[in-house]
């Protein structure tokens, strides 16, 4: 009698807790990108979408028409002056917004740096974009899907990097401590970025997350200074892992700081999930990273 009454306090704590979270997550400040309608897709004509049910088992943004930032701000301690832009993934199909956003910026934001979540253009889905995402790929279309859309993703990343710049002593973040984050599409969406950007939209920083490196706009490794910080488990679906060895090699090619780091397991989109594996704390290597680049 008295486990079952232990079980249903803890039950209501539980639902109580996520109920809060979600309640945070609703109320942080959203910044829209463009102060009109988002440059070269004027004409879409939908509206953003989100749900729970999925087949990658998460909740999901998609059809994104309004790029927009979600500030977090530093509640540590101590503000560090550190900033993260946080780039969800999801094949440019939607975007993994709790696993690969939320959750990742409230680990920043206690840690003392302001994170902002970045909700950028991704494909228009008519249905339910995870299905959509693996009818593309078992057709062979995600390139051509991924070649029309990544372009608006691309200035949408750099758009929020110049942003977070210009507006940096309103949110006491350190305007050359900028840095970009981003997990498989949203690690490509990093990459590209950092190859296209100039100085107001250049990263100080970035972190591309079991990332693919191809790049439709541009292909170059920045000579301005430019650490990277690189995970990727050995049993990514989806062959990541080749793909973060290239990227490290190329950083350190044209001798850009680099460190990577390959799991044993952890699958494609570990993210923040908690599967009792070595992935789980990932994201304290990279607060380690961070310190050792004085980032922290």
């Amino acid at each position: 009698m008295k486990y079952n009454k232990l079980y249903q306090v803890k039950q209501k704590l539980a639902i109580l807790l996520l109920l809060t979270s979600c309640l945070s997550y609703g109320q942080q400040k959203v910044i829209r990108l463009y102060e009109g309608k988002a440059p070269g897709s004027e004409n879409w004509n939908w509206s953003e979408q989100s749900n729970d049910s999925n087949l990658w088992n998460t909740k999901v943004v998609y059809n994104v028409v309004e790029p927009s930032l979600i500030v977090f701000p530093a509640r540590g301690a101590v503000n560090t002056g550190t900033s993260v832009i946080v780039a969800p993934g999801g094949g440019f199909f939607a975007l993994s917004i709790t696993n690969e956003g939320y959750e990742v910026a409230e680990w920043l934001s206690k840690k003392g740096i302001t994170a902002f979540v970045l909700k950028y253009r991704v494909a228009h889905s008519t249905s339910e974009p995870t299905k959509e995402f693996a009818a593309a790929m078992s057709r062979g279309k995600l390139d051509s899907v991924m070649g029309e859309v990544v372009p608006f993703a691309t200035n949408d990343g750099l758009t929020a990097v110049a942003y977070v710049r210009k507006h940096a002593a309103e949110y006491n973040v350190n305007p050359v401590r900028i840095g970009f984050m981003g997990f498989s599409a949203g690690g490509w969406l990093t990459l590209s970025v950092a190859y296209n950007a100039r100085d107001e939209s250049r990263p100080d920083f970035i972190a591309p997350i079991y990332a693919l490196d191809r790049n439709f706009e541009g292909y170059r490794v920045p000579k301005e200074r430019m650490p990277a910080f690189i995970a990727v488990a050995s049993d990514d679906g989806f062959g990541l892992q080749s793909a973060s060895i290239a990227i490290y090699n190329k950083w350190l090619a044209a001798k850009q700081p680099a460190e990577l780091h390959i799991y044993q397991s952890g699958g494609h989109g570990f993210g923040m999930k908690k599967q009792n594996i070595s992935t789980d704390t990932w994201i304290e290597r990279f607060g380690d990273w961070l310190k050792s680049n004085k980032l922290f």
